[in-house]
């Protein structure tokens, strides 16, 4: 069982929000939380890259020069990897880079990662009516009253989008919104900040506590 102080619009400490995560053990919590960021960093990669062969390469069809008499050392092609211009030896080419890692797994670390911040979690009462139309500074003010400042790194976690706050939260630099049932252990870590209203804190519970 977790609790976490609430608070308004204001930066006022209005009420006490109680949830409850099942995490990893201990021992094993590095562990399941670190094979989790490699998988979700690993499976971002495109795999397009790709180099191509001595036999790929256009041109270098015909023997530069004979093989004996010039002084010269023998060269049967210019596209020869030892060439400028020639084939790349053991180039990249494209792959699938993507690891497995089971369902129960994933949402196990994904919890490990939310209880872990738990220090750096705050928690804030719906502030959609708060925002009568987009504004930025307005949003970027209440995040310094509840204690995000506009330098760190702060990851907002709403149960909904109300077009005003998506409008006001877009353009902050250093803030990032994201989907209650869309966490991803990358930016629970990356964030300095992890800012969520109390629903949004349900929406989790009842999302990954299966």
């Amino acid at each position: 069982m977790v609790e976490s102080v609430v608070k308004n619009w204001q930066g006022e400490q209005v009420g006490e929000k109680t949830f409850e995560l099942r995490v990893a053990k201990e021992e094993t919590a590095a562990h399941i939380v670190h094979r989790a960021l490699v998988r979700q960093l690993t499976n971002s990669r495109q795999g397009t890259a790709s180099t191509k062969t001595r036999s790929e390469v256009r041109g270098g069809g015909r023997k530069p020069w004979r093989q004996k008499g010039t002084g010269r050392a023998r060269a049967g092609s210019i596209r020869s990897p030892l060439w400028r211009g020639g084939g790349v030896i053991f180039g990249p080419k494209p792959r699938d880079f993507n690891l497995k890692l089971n369902r129960k797994e994933r949402r196990l670390a994904l919890r490990t990662a939310l209880v872990g911040r738990i220090d750096d979690l705050i928690v804030v009462e719906e502030f959609g009516n708060e925002l009568s139309r987009p504004k930025t500074q307005e949003l970027v003010a209440a995040l310094a009253r509840w204690g995000a400042a506009p330098e760190t790194k702060t990851l907002l976690i709403l149960s909904e989008f109300p077009e005003n706050v998506y409008l006001s939260a877009r353009n902050i630099e250093n803030l990032k919104l994201i989907a209650a049932d869309q966490l991803n252990v990358y930016d629970l870590l990356h964030a300095d900040k992890i800012v969520t209203t109390a629903s949004a804190l349900e929406k989790i519970q009842e999302v990954y506590s299966a």
